[in-house]
């Protein structure tokens, strides 16, 4: 009469000690829940003991600081000169950004007017991948006094 009094109140009872070793309830509606985990210690005379093991759970900020954390952010920065033609930036932004034609010609007009453009923004090390490719572009070949490639630099996105 005890324990239906106890669970017509919604007052968990003790239902029993699971295989495992985890003490469980039972509430009002009959389902069960683990209160308690942990492992049964055996003692010198036999008898039987359950021993708690602490149940660690993260807190909301611990979870967010497990994310990945995003890599800064460079641009690849074409600078202008006099030595390069139109044709030379647009086969350059082609073959080492794959940039459309389109794309190219605005980047070449944007050098040209503004003194520097952004050709790409990404990681650091790409970005360095890709101010090496312009530096070891060549020279250009239409431009007789060229000789060299063009100048490029990276800059970090604050």
């Amino acid at each position: 009469m005890g324990r239906k009094r106890q669970l017509l109140l919604n007052i968990p009872v003790l239902a029993g000690i699971d295989y495992r070793g985890s003490a469980r309830t039972v509430d009002a509606s009959g389902v069960g829940k683990i209160i308690q985990s942990g492992r049964n210690q055996m003692s010198e005379d036999g008898s039987s003991t359950l021993v708690a093991e602490p149940v660690v759970r993260q807190s909301p900020k611990q979870k967010k600081d497990q994310r990945p954390k995003k890599q800064p952010r460079y641009q690849v920065i074409l600078w202008d000169d006099d030595d390069h033609s139109y044709e030379y930036v647009i086969l350059m932004m082609r073959q080492v950004f794959g940039h459309p034609i389109s794309e190219g010609i605005q980047i070449a007009k944007t050098v040209d007017s503004v003194g520097r453009c952004v050709c790409l923004t990404t990681t650091r090390e790409h970005a360095e991948l890709k101010r090496d490719q312009i530096h070891a572009f060549g020279r250009d070949f239409l431009i007789s006094r060229c000789v060299g490639s063009m100048s490029a630099t990276i800059e970090a996105i604050e």
